[in-house]
């Protein structure tokens, strides 16, 4: 039928995948030239080639159903995209396909079937090729609460940046506006217990190599230091806690005490900004227009 060597043949032509490469000679009896044109009609060997690309802007996506919500995030190369009616479509399927599944992660999520029986990933390779950027669907999360919960969910500039959190006893304005504070403020945990360990100790050695730098502390022993670090920790921890930030509406009130207030405690917090965390490749427009000139 065809070796191994044959599949890696057909990936250098086409920049496809081993498992797309290896079923499309499988579908063409190992016919090279059938299987790069079978790759070609899919659409595969067409995004192959934008793989490369960086896709930072999109937009993140939520939907919520009695005690069950999702999050997710799409991207692609430019903001214009994002109003291109296909990928409108594409979101609003996913939205919906989403939903309806048991999926709980991102590797589960791309296997879930659309409507045409195609999968999410399967989905996302035929739009870049039929768009014409990179698209991506990068991450997903389904969120659960219980009958005394509630959800919160606040979006921002147009699904550039989502919130949804959960509190426990309190109403879904409450909710809502603990929402907007996640998404403007972005803190990084909900609580002090939930600063993940490794992020509390990069912090504390940043505050003591600030402190040694200072004359002062420069004969101060290692124990004496660690102790000064960890009080000014507080500091961190009201700037990046959710519940210890000064609440937006209020800055007299801390959101913890805002939703005492209002009979609650904020549960949980999930917060997605578009293109966050990924390396945005910077542009020079002239120089862009020019090598496509060249090129032509």
């Amino acid at each position: 039928m065809f070796k191994a060597s044959d599949v890696k043949e057909l990936r250098e032509k086409t920049g496809a995948g081993m498992m797309d490469c290896k079923k499309a000679l499988e579908a063409c009896d190992g016919d090279q030239d059938k299987a790069v044109d079978w790759l070609r009609e899919k659409g595969i060997a067409k995004a192959a080639k934008k793989e490369s690309r960086i896709a930072a802007e999109g937009i993140t996506e939520t939907n919520v159903n009695g005690n069950e919500a999702i999050i997710f995030e799409v991207n692609c190369e430019t903001d214009f995209v994002t109003k291109n009616e296909k990928f409108v479509e594409l979101v609003k399927e996913l939205k919906e396909a989403l939903m309806s599944s048991k999926c709980m992660n991102i590797e589960e999520a791309n296997e879930v079937k659309l409507s045409d029986g195609k999968t999410i990933a399967e989905r996302i390779v035929e739009e870049t090729a039929t768009i014409g950027e990179k698209i991506s669907f990068r991450r997903f999360k389904r969120i659960t609460k219980s009958d005394d919960e509630t959800f919160g969910v606040y979006s921002h500039m147009g699904g550039k940046i989502t919130a949804i959190v959960v509190v426990n006893g309190a109403s879904e304005d409450v909710a809502r506006d603990v929402a907007m504070q996640a998404a403007a403020m972005n803190p990084i945990a909900v609580n002090r217990d939930s600063v993940q360990e490794d992020v509390v100790e990069h912090e504390k050695e940043m505050i003591k190599a600030e402190m040694k730098n200072d004359e002062k502390n420069k004969n101060k022993p290692e124990d004496i230091l660690d102790k000064m670090a960890v009080g000014k920790l507080g500091k961190f921890f009201k700037e990046n806690c959710l519940v210890e930030q000064a609440f937006i509406k209020d800055s007299s009130l801390t959101v913890e005490k805002y939703v005492k207030e209002n009979g609650g405690e904020v549960v949980s917090m999930t917060r997605f900004a578009v293109g966050e965390g990924i390396e945005k490749k910077q542009e020079n427009f002239a120089e862009e227009v020019m090598s496509q000139i060249n090129a032509a």
